[in-house]
């Protein structure tokens, strides 16, 4: 009777050892992705900055487009008018 036991206790802590004694790829994959996960994280948050920049920028050159475009409309509405003016001034009716 002791054999069996003995031979069952023996098992028992030889299997403990090799279980408890191993690395998980699970441990490792964690950290890895936990890693991994935080430079894509920071990637997308400089890439999301970025867009923001080029989004920013535009509207600013859109801006300016309009402006300009409504300065030379102007212009070019007052230089109509001083022509219709000066047709009309030398005009003899």
């Amino acid at each position: 009777m002791k054999k069996p036991i003995l031979m069952l206790a023996l098992a028992l802590a030889t299997s403990f050892t090799f279980t408890s004694c191993r690395e998980t790829a699970e441990d490792h994959d964690t950290d890895d992705m936990e890693q991994m996960e935080s430079d894509d994280m920071d990637d997308v948050n400089d890439d999301m900055d970025d867009v923001g920049d080029d989004i920013e920028e535009a509207a600013n050159d859109a801006g300016d487009a309009v402006k300009n475009a409504a300065n030379e409309t102007s212009d070019a509405v007052k230089g109509a008018a001083n022509e219709v003016e000066n047709e009309v001034d030398n005009d003899d009716y």
